[in-house]
């Protein structure tokens, strides 16, 4: 047995984290603050929070609140000219996982010359690779759903060509990640539950994965584990610190997940979703689709003993069939109350399906490489038909 492993964020997990901040040791002394434009963390005293923390450092902050729920490129290049002109020598992602990953990306554009889409693979990127460093990152998350504070990657869409691709290496770890479960005691129950599965798929991809190995392997079941037994109690009731830690735990474990093996093609498929309808949360996309796409493995025979194992870690400890976890599933969305999102809802026509597959594999197709068994174009397409309301 051979493999590596590196993680390179110092992680502080737990309630009331976010006011020990000050007695670490910060990566500079001006921060450009990322978040988006929403009112919550202003309204619940999370952002002043924040501030009184970095003053306690002796740090000062740039507030940039222009990210959507989806990333776009343009907000990336107009953030990384505020951090230039305002010379801050480190970017803290303050919010979700949007608010994180365009922090990412900001700080290599910080640093860096030319387009962000110079430096992304597949699509139209170009794949150039980056020369300089990017500025120091700060992950601080308030939800409990992409686990990007625990490992490299982040995802933009650019608007122009629909293009929704995922990015990153070893200098786009945050070097220190903040995981307050207090922070995400008033995200509302719907988002809850769609960054609660957005967790619980970065896990089982991470599981089925061909690249998988021990290490990620212990963090997707244990992840897949906590979800399983108390996402519903966080969607249910919000203010459960019990339940929102065991979720922050999971999620923050599928970012380990991520860090170590990574995703499968349901992410690119839902990406798809999402670059063409920017307003569907990724979380949604992942929930809709995800019947059809593991019923397509059980089918294929291909991975019975790994989703055998998913299944009992979500509580089938009997579990003899690879069908078992998608019961499971199926049983888990049934109880979040996401078990009749409807594709038609965002827009999506049925006719217009096909352009949906082509986008995944002209936009994310490296992911199918790692499933556990070849899916074809025709393939998805049936999952995405058989996924249509």
């Amino acid at each position: 047995m051979k493999f590596d492993y590196y993680m390179p964020s110092r992680l502080l997990f737990g309630a009331g984290k976010l006011q020990e901040l000050h007695k670490h040791k910060l990566p500079g002394t001006k921060a450009l603050i990322v978040m988006t434009g929403g009112k919550s963390l202003r309204a619940n005293g999370s952002l002043a929070a924040l501030e009184e923390e970095l003053r306690l450092a002796g740090a000062s902050a740039i507030l940039y609140d222009k990210i959507t729920p989806n990333p776009a490129k343009t907000q990336i290049m107009e953030g990384a000219r505020v951090a230039k002109s305002n010379g801050c020598d480190f970017v803290i992602g303050f919010g979700g996982g949007s608010s994180i990953d365009a922090a990412k990306a900001i700080a290599v554009m910080a640093t860096n010359h030319g387009d962000y889409w110079d430096y992304i693979s597949g699509g139209s990127g170009k794949g150039l690779p980056v020369p300089n460093d990017p500025l120091p990152i700060v992950a601080i998350t308030t939800t409990a759903g992409t686990g990007t504070e625990a490992d490299p990657w982040m995802v933009v869409t650019k608007e122009e060509t629909n293009e929704k691709i995922g990015f990153g290496y070893d200098k786009t770890f945050p070097v220190l990640s903040v995981i307050d479960p207090a922070l995400m005691l008033t995200v509302p129950p719907i988002l809850t539950a769609y960054q609660g599965f957005d967790a619980l798929f970065h896990s089982t991809e991470g599981y089925l994965n061909t690249i998988a190995y021990p290490i990620s392997d212990a963090f997707a079941l244990r992840a897949i584990s906590l979800v399983s037994q108390s996402l519903p109690a966080a969607v249910k009731d919000g203010k459960n610190l019990p339940a929102r830690t065991d979720v922050a735990l999971a999620n923050t474990l599928s970012g380990m997940v991520e860090s170590t093996s990574g995703c499968i093609s349901e992410h690119s498929l839902a990406h798809a979703m999402g670059a063409m309808k920017p307003e569907l949360a990724h979380g949604a996309a992942l929930i809709m689709i995800s019947r059809a796409y593991y019923e397509t493995f059980a089918k294929k025979g291909c991975a019975d003993a790994r989703m055998i194992d998913m299944a009992r870690a979500m509580g089938k400890h009997d579990a003899k069939s690879a069908m078992d976890f998608v019961e499971a599933l199926v049983e888990l969305q049934v109880a979040c109350g996401v078990d009749t999102l409807k594709m038609s809802d965002y827009g999506i026509r049925y006719e217009d399906l096909g352009a949906y597959v082509d986008n995944a594999f002209a936009t994310m197709g490296g992911l199918f490489q790692f499933d556990p068994c070849t899916l074809s174009k025709e393939d998805c397409l049936k999952i995405y038909q058989a996924s249509y309301r």
